[in-house]
């Protein structure tokens, strides 16, 4: 393959890949000014104002609580030594393992009116429905709780690892000016690791723009619910895609409101003048405070649930464990392995165009691949509908002028249309993961392996596959279990007769019936802590 044809190959190969996070969004701007039958006025009449009010106090608040949840953690167990403090700042991953929802289902069970909290304070004081006062979970301010102590992680490993490349030298310069813990933590620490914080609560703000499950459960009603209903309900395409269209213009806003946030802040640091070792010693008082403090969103985000579910498993038995596990877990191992396989190699063709012919083009469209994690997943189904409709009707059309043959609904009637859903979400994760694992190939194998003369494709196999063989694996589970718990993607995008394990979990917990979903909901929590041991030792190896 000659210079001029390998580079518009990887071109080509670069943009292509960039267009399938695309075609979602573009589809659904396309939906703006058309006309839905009166559905879009109805909405707007109705229950817009609910959703914008909702979603918006859901994202502000929840964002606010990860942030202290998260950095207060992640200050403690990096600056500070206390009794535990190893155990506690693995820990605190923890919840990353358990997807919001399952947390709501949990939280509902033990707080509701019949649970058994509530019961215990009626038997125990002898109280009746009048005589106490009890938050409501399935409610807003439920679903804020739920959602931030199971989203707080992401700002938690954005302030560790920022934290941890702070020079020690600077903090005792603090204690010499006559500074103490808080003015070091307010003043120097904080405003240096802004930039990675601010990133994490982005992520967090884009993960509760676009949750479902827990939102739909705890009865609140916000774009990503609404988007959905409107669909199923409504059988409106077209009034979807315009709910769509507004909750981009949401994750757009957010964006905006966090690049004013961090503006041009930058810190570097060198590594090798941070000593080793918290630089605060915490005994007795506020070192029980330190280990209350980091242990209860470990307790709230992944121990209760854990502990409801197992205990509904083992004592109450669940009589669908094995249509549970031989049918719906087999459809979710199936899209799963496929999808996440699809994902791995599409990211690692981008990435390595990327670095063969790093031209502006190529970086642009690298960049765009990665977006579809910003963008929530129902809007994502939502705007593969239209496509995948005309791109069915298209493909009918031609097969029965030519051939006589109609292959009817090949794309939305089977799980190719969840496997290219998944690839315009996911397909984000695995170009970070890819792309940190590339950079540390050092460019001088590429051009040993040109010497011997081997062609891109010879050495994209030779040399860059054997290396990046782990990072490649990493990936897939990660991207597999993400996808084995997404919700939104999978309730629109499924063809009939199919379903996976966390669309049976989460029908089976809508209708009340834990019981009967508890070994799901346990084999889901076991392959998210796959999932949170391999992100453990990834963020690990990266700050060696």
């Amino acid at each position: 393959m000659s210079a001029v044809r390998d580079k518009w190959f990887w071109g080509i190969v670069t943009l292509l890949i960039a267009c399938i996070p695309c075609f979602p969004v573009v589809d659904v701007l396309l939906h703006i000014g058309k006309d839905s039958d009166g559905t879009w006025q109805h909405l707007s009449e109705t229950v817009l104002f609910g959703y914008l009010t909702n979603t918006l106090i859901l994202a502000v608040s929840v964002s606010a609580l990860t942030l202290i949840i998260g950095v207060g953690g992640a200050w403690l167990v990096t600056m500070c030594d206390f009794p535990g403090r190893k155990c506690l700042s693995v820990s605190l991953l923890l919840p990353l393992a358990i997807p919001t929802y399952i947390t709501a289902y949990a939280a509902a069970d033990l707080l509701q009116f019949a649970g058994p909290v509530q019961t215990f304070l009626r038997d125990t004081f002898s109280w009746t429905k009048g005589d106490y006062w009890f938050p409501e979970v399935r409610s807003l301010y439920g679903a804020i709780c739920v959602l931030s102590f199971g989203l707080y992680p992401y700002v938690y490993l954005a302030g560790r690892a920022a934290f941890q490349d702070q020079p020690k030298d600077i903090f005792d310069s603090v204690k010499v000016l006559g500074h103490g813990p808080w003015s070091g933590f307010y003043r120097i620490s904080l405003p240096m690791a802004w930039p990675a914080i601010a990133a994490g609560m982005l992520l967090v703000v884009m993960e509760t723009l676009a949750e479902f499950g827990a939102v739909e459960y705890c009865a609140v009603d916000t774009f990503s619910t609404g988007i959905y209903r409107t669909w199923m309900s409504h059988g409106s395409v077209t009034a979807a895609a315009q709910l769509s269209a507004c909750l981009i213009g949401i994750v757009l806003i957010f964006q905006f409101c966090d690049s004013l946030l961090r503006g041009r802040k930058r810190f570097h640091s060198l590594r090798t003048i941070r000593k080793s070792g918290p630089i605060y010693r915490l005994t007795g008082s506020k070192a029980i405070a330190a280990v209350i403090l980091t242990s209860i969103p470990v307790v709230f985000g992944f121990l209760l649930p854990l502990l409801v579910f197992a205990h509904k498993t083992f004592t109450h038995g669940d009589q669908r464990t094995i249509e549970l596990v031989t049918t719906f877990g087999k459809n979710s191992l199936i899209v799963g392995v496929i999808a996440s396989t699809v994902a791995v190699i599409l990211a690692f063709a981008s990435v390595y165009a990327v670095r063969l012919r790093p031209s502006p083009i190529s970086q642009f469209a690298n960049k765009v691949s990665g977006l579809g994690y910003s963008i929530p997943g129902s809007v994502i189904a939502v705007g593969c509908l239209a496509p995948f409709f005309w791109f069915e009707e298209l493909v009918q059309s031609v097969s029965i002028f030519a051939f006589d043959y109609d292959p009817g609904f090949w794309i939305t009637g089977t799980i190719l249309a969840l496997i290219l859903g998944y690839q315009c979400r996911f397909l984000a994760i695995s170009l970070g993961f890819i792309s940190a694992g590339i950079t540390r190939v050092p460019l001088s194998l590429d051009q040993a392996s040109r010497s011997l003369g081997n062609g891109s494709l010879m050495t994209l196999f030779r040399v860059h596959y054997p290396l990046l063989k782990p990072t490649l694996i990493y990936t897939g589970i990660l991207v597999f279990v993400d996808i084995l718990k997404e919700l939104p993607i999978t309730l629109i995008l499924q063809p009939f007769n199919f379903q996976t394990l966390a669309v049976r979990v989460h029908q089976l917990a809508s209708d009340e019936r834990l019981e009967e979903a508890s070994t799901g909901v346990l084999a889901i929590i076991t392959a998210g802590l796959i999932s949170v041991i391999f992100l453990t030792r990834f963020t690990d190896r990266s700050h060696r």
